[in-house]
């Protein structure tokens, strides 16, 4: 780990080389939380692009606040109907320098129960 990193980037760099060490076969789940809104994202490394997204910009999920679980989970729910529309079903959860703790938990708990494999 380089020198002088904040904890976050720190954790960020972990989990990369973690997901780096399992081949990237399979698309990556990638999440990205701000204070006012989550997103996520179904990448597709080896072609170098994305197979599906979504957030709690879209507008069905707009109407409900965009910092709460509720709004995660329509989030994690929405991204893996989407990705099975691609064909996609098993990934790999890239949470980036987040804590599996949440807002992201609650996307998690509820891409699985969409569908999607991690």
């Amino acid at each position: 780990m380089a020198k002088g990193l904040s904890l976050f980037a720190k954790r960020r760099q972990r989990v990369r080389t973690a997901l780096r060490a399992k081949g990237g076969l399979r698309p990556r789940l990638s999440i990205h939380r701000s204070g006012r809104h989550i997103y996520a994202q179904v990448i597709d490394d080896t072609a170098g692009h994305t197979v599906a997204a979504a957030s709690s910009l879209d507008k069905d999920v707009r109407d409900q606040t965009g910092a709460t679980c509720d709004a995660a989970a329509s989030v994690g729910r929405r991204v893996a109907e989407r990705a099975s529309q691609a064909g996609v079903t098993k990934v790999v959860f890239d949470r980036g320098g987040f804590l599996f703790h949440g807002r992201v938990k609650a996307l998690a708990e509820a891409a699985r129960e969409a569908g999607l494999e991690f």
